[in-house]
């Protein structure tokens, strides 16, 4: 099937198929400094080999588990030989929007809370969203920010938060039987034709906080405990 180059991302590059679908092509680019990997950096720091693969590997088994619980995604294939997922045509809110799940109390959460919390306390599933802009740091937005400048419906907000919740404990889930518990996740969401919300992107080792024992389990070594 031909396929088109339409955007070239940090880590992974996007072709439009003739179908009407897109075509993501996971790279082994990762976001970093100074040649140190770090999943919150805005820039590419480094190439691991295979790096591509494993968390196209994580995205296709949690993309599968969560279509199969009924919650609308991007996916619809994948090819790991070409290290490739067909998804659905999707629109980003806005310039794009990340949103995080919270269990515990750390990183950017704990930092502007840490007068009323300590590090690790638990969370109720807390949702926050972020406007994606690189320069400004990823802003934080509130609901009624996203809704009077039109970036989101009042619906679609409560569905992402809702669709969050139930994935982030899909995800939560199954790591606890692994002995892996999740402190934190990021996601990120589109919409289609109808104006339906949808998971879109990825659902990989790198979008996540980890502790095992309580210890920071960081990406590389999180993807090689999940597929030992």
């Amino acid at each position: 099937m031909e396929k088109k180059l339409i955007y070239t991302g940090k880590t992974k590059d996007v072709f439009a198929l003739e179908n009407g679908n897109c075509l993501l092509k996971f790279k082994d680019d990762c976001t970093g400094k100074d040649g140190v990997f770090d999943p919150g950096e805005n820039s590419v720091g480094l190439t691991i080999d295979g790096v591509g693969d494993v968390n196209l590997r994580m995205s296709i088994y949690f993309f599968e588990k969560v279509n199969a619980a009924g919650i609308k995604t991007h996916y619809v294939n994948a090819n790991l030989e070409d290290t490739t997922m067909e998804v659905l045509p999707a629109k980003v809110f806005g310039k794009g929007l990340e949103v995080i799940c919270r269990y515990k109390a750390v990183g950017s959460f704990l930092r502007r809370y840490n007068d009323y919390c300590n590090e690790g306390d638990d969370l109720p599933a807390y949702v926050e969203m972020t406007f994606k802009n690189d320069e400004k740091g990823d802003p934080l937005v509130t609901k009624d920010g996203l809704v009077c400048l039109g970036v989101i419906t009042e619906k679609q907000y409560d569905d992402i938060k809702k669709m969050t919740q139930d994935i982030t404990k899909i995800v939560a889930d199954d790591l606890k039987e692994k002995g892996l518990d999740m402190y934190d996740i990021k996601f990120e969401f589109g919409y289609d034709a109808n104006g339906d919300v949808m998971l879109i992107d990825e659902i990989a080792s790198g979008n996540m906080r980890v502790y095992k024992n309580g210890e920071y389990i960081d990406p590389m070594t999180l993807s090689k405990l999940f597929f030992a």
